[in-house]
């Protein structure tokens, strides 16, 4: 992450974090799926999930857990392949809201890595 993130309109984002957050969106883990490059990795919670079919799991998991709206609240360009995206989500899980940052890497043009973090 740089000293200076630069703003980015959440529609000016790549078109593997849209992939990314239209399927979260749909609680629709095989359309969020395919942003992820073969190798990803996703932190999460303390868990670490590698590769896209343990992310899968994850994604289908997490949709089904908790029943939550989330606010897409802003996000910034850290570095050229480098962006975080923020969340605000309110629902059924412990606590009832949370703020996150989504870390997100860019591998030719497909999610590498993925942090989220309060």
């Amino acid at each position: 992450m740089t000293k200076n993130p630069t703003p980015v309109d959440l529609t000016d984002l790549p078109e593997a974090i849209t992939r990314y957050l239209v399927g979260r969106a749909a609680k629709d883990a095989p359309a969020a799926a395919p942003a992820f490059a073969p190798h990803a990795t996703v932190t999460d919670d303390g868990h670490t999930y590698e590769g896209v079919e343990a992310i899968t799991r994850w994604l289908g998991r997490t949709d089904s857990e908790y029943t939550c709206t989330t606010t897409l609240t802003g996000a910034e360009r850290d570095a050229p392949d480098r962006y975080t995206v923020h969340q605000h989500l309110e629902g059924n899980f412990p606590g009832g809201t949370v703020d996150l940052h989504c870390r997100f890497v860019l591998t030719h043009g497909l999610i590498s890595e993925l942090r989220i973090a309060p």
